[in-house]
């Protein structure tokens, strides 16, 4: 079996870059794109700049303007993006049809049997770069490897405006000197877990045995024991289908009881059917769900099979999801989970054993 080559592409601050592009006096100023500040709006995304002052994505834009007063803060504009977005994946495409996005600003691609660039994918990453900056006058980062787990690390490894590779050879070299947060998957608690057991590193996770690891940690013990030794087995998933599709809002102002709840979900019911009518025909709406975010940063969910998918429905679903706690309200969202009939039919088609 042939060695995969994967790529790991992830534009560098891409909101704001496609923002920049636009306004080029934006350049060499803080920029960060995201919401209101004075109605609770969270930074998406800020340039390099921004982020030499303690800005970072997740921050309340209102900390952000404390940290960094002269920050330029621009309101998002999902659609100029998604715009970019497929303007880059069409430039992708000319390497390989195994091509799984992970957002509007990465992907990963699977060029093994790509005759691009004489099969390299290092000049195929490079070839990449240079067109992106090209055509769309944007900057993407690269990460070249034989798994996604190390392209995804590679292409951070060099940021902003970077090309890493890590061919099969280096592979155990590079992975031993890595920290265990790095690793898919590790999160905070994870991490902490695994500093109380003196693990700071895949080269002393690699000094514990696999059953102790699946002992300690169930079955994500067995993913650590894989990725410390830099094994990655999934593929790159061309194509991948919905599994739901929803809508929510923070409020600038809490809500404070039920009936004020119950007067914005017209609005959110409207925008959740703009959503689901650009969903294809190959999906079919299964079960409502519901989300309730209180003042207190407290939520709840509620979901209902068999149920009809109406305002009546989510209403009586909001009713029930709310008398949880019913308190002030800061965020309300609401959705369907999605059939994806396509994939069904795909595994119908599947041929059946001969019978012996």
């Amino acid at each position: 079996m042939a060695t995969r080559k994967i790529i790991h592409i992830d534009a560098d601050c891409f909101y704001a870059a496609v923002e920049m592009r636009e306004d080029p006096a934006l350049y060499g100023k803080p920029v960060a794109v995201g919401g209101n500040p004075r109605q609770r709006g969270v930074v998406a995304t800020c340039n390099y700049e921004a982020r030499s002052w303690g800005v970072h994505s997740a921050m309340s834009m209102a900390q952000a303007l404390k940290i960094c007063p002269d920050l330029i803060v621009i309101p998002v504009r999902m659609e100029l993006y998604r715009q970019v977005s497929q303007q880059i994946h069409q430039i992708l495409q000319d390497y390989t049809e195994l091509i799984e996005p992970l957002s509007l600003d990465e992907a990963f691609l699977d060029v093994t049997d790509s005759d691009n660039c004489k099969g390299s994918a290092t000049l195929m990453a490079q070839e990449i770069r240079s067109r992106v900056w090209q055509d769309l006058r944007l900057v993407v980062s690269a990460g070249v490897a034989p798994n996604k787990f190390l392209a995804k690390i590679a292409s951070d490894w060099r940021k902003p405006n970077g090309l890493f590779t890590i061919t099969p050879d280096e592979v155990d070299d590079f992975v031993l000197q890595l920290p265990v947060n790095k690793l898919h998957g590790v999160g905070k608690v994870t991490a902490q877990k695994l500093e109380r057991l003196g693990i700071d590193s895949c080269a002393r996770l690699r000094e514990f045995d696999r059953l102790e690891l699946v002992r300690q940690f169930g079955k994500f013990g067995e993913r650590l024991w894989q990725l410390a030794h830099g094994i990655d087995e999934r593929p790159v998933e061309a194509n991948s289908r919905r599994q739901s599709v929803s809508v929510e809002e923070t409020y600038s102002e809490d809500l404070p009881d039920l009936k004020a709840c119950l007067d914005k979900l017209p609005e959110l019911m409207t925008s959740l059917q703009r959503r689901m009518g650009r969903l294809d025909e190959h999906y079919r709406i299964d079960r409502p769900h519901v989300k309730i975010k209180f003042h207190d940063f407290t939520q709840t969910t509620l979901e209902q099979a068999g149920a009809l998918v109406s305002q009546e429905r989510f209403a009586m679903m909001l009713a029930a999801a709310h008398a949880r706690g019913n308190k002030p309200v800061r965020l309300l969202g609401i959705g369907v989970r999605l059939e994806d009939l396509k994939g069904r039919a795909q595994q119908l088609e599947l041929p059946l054993p001969a019978d012996n």
